[in-house]
């Protein structure tokens, strides 16, 4: 692949739409993590993409995951890290987890390394992908570093295991003022605290006393604070009630699934993790073993997920032509995935975004 460098454009929309600083240098190297699975595929894909956007940038591929750990024995290479902060800007593909065994979490190793400590997921429908509800358009801002993801777990006994969950003051307040910069800088009329406070009361209820500090600093957005259990029932029914959701990291983990199920799947969905002096974009979906390496995947979450990255580094316009491009296609409908009821190829799928893109 031809590498190329750019000039410096200066902050981006998107960085300070979320409220966070952009790029911390002039560089435009972003570093590419291919993933496990189907993520080379669909990293392709958005390389494919961007490079047709007319935003020239640099790449350097690092390997992370199982594929990192069949070749250098360790799923976190020094060089992965090393290039991350270098960087601070990185597109990643789906890694590969374990159930129940294997190492930890790449991705929360990842994030927490980094301080990448504001998950961001915005849900929007798409005319031409048909699902139960119409014009949903949600912001999930999760906590990304502490509560059950700590990691803290040690067997009590045999047969009785033991996670210990951590709240801080200082995460729960950053994760609320995120949640509000955002709202305020992207004209978001509410944010609603999911929680589960009548039974933790001390973590939750932590939480919900950081968040109620900060949303009165915001008299202009209304605050609103839902249990989690009412907040999934109310999403499956009414999800236009709400509009930005502000979580703890497992409740933010479940709920953001949960709201991509509202728009067609986790194919369709990007993410971004943005810490103070960088920021990961990925697809939040898995790395679907069953079709790696059969050009079978959607790959419009991690290009939608590069989307968010051209403007965190300064290419608002570019990032605009792909949203179209890939709005254009889906309201055709006639290329579309099978996660989307068609039978294009991930080639087909990315071919036809480039076109769209190249007529808008």
């Amino acid at each position: 692949m031809k590498r190329t460098e750019v000039k410096d454009t200066g902050k981006s929309r998107d960085a300070k739409s979320a409220g966070i600083p952009g790029p911390r240098n002039g560089t435009r190297t972003i570093t590419l993590i291919p993933g496990d699975g189907i993520g080379p595929e669909v990293v392709n894909a958005a390389v494919e993409v961007i490079e047709a956007s007319g935003a020239k940038l640099e790449w350097d591929r690092q390997l992370a995951g199982a594929a990192a750990l069949k070749r250098f024995g360790t799923p976190v290479p020094d060089d992965l890290l090393a290039s991350l902060k270098r960087t601070g800007v990185a597109l990643k593909g789906p890694l590969e987890t374990r159930v129940g065994e294997g190492y930890r979490s790449i991705n929360v190793y990842l994030r927490r390394e980094l301080d990448l400590y504001a998950n961001l997921r915005p849900t929007l429908s798409f005319p031409g992908v048909h699902t139960p509800f119409r014009n949903v358009d949600l912001i999930v801002v999760r906590e990304n570093t502490e509560d059950l993801y700590s990691g803290i777990e040690h067997q009590v006994a045999p047969g009785v295991v033991e996670s210990i969950k951590v709240i801080t003051a200082r995460a729960s307040r950053r994760i609320a003022r995120f949640a509000f910069e955002y709202a305020k800088r992207n004209r978001r009329k509410s944010v609603t605290a999911v929680h589960k406070a009548n039974i933790m009361k001390l973590s939750d209820g932590l939480f919900l006393r950081c968040a109620r500090a900060v949303a009165r600093e915001y008299p202009k957005i209304s605050y609103r604070e839902q249990i989690v259990d009412a907040a999934c029932m109310r999403l499956v029914t009414d999800p236009c009630s709400f509009d930005v959701l502000l979580l703890e990291n497992l409740y933010g983990d479940i709920v953001s699934d949960l709201c991509a199920g509202l728009v067609g799947g986790l194919g369709v969905v990007p993410g971004a993790n943005y810490g103070e002096r960088g920021a990961i974009f990925e697809a939040v979906h898995g790395t679907a073993p069953d079709i790696a390496g059969m050009n079978l995947a959607n790959p419009i979450a991690i290009i939608l997920s590069s989307a968010m990255m051209l403007e965190y580094v300064g290419y608002p316009r570019q990032a605009g032509l792909i949203r179209r491009g890939v709005q254009s296609v889906l309201k055709s409908g006639r290329t579309m995935t099978r996660d989307l009821g068609g039978k294009a190829t991930t080639s087909e799928m990315t071919a036809a975004i480039v076109r769209a893109m190249r007529n808008a």
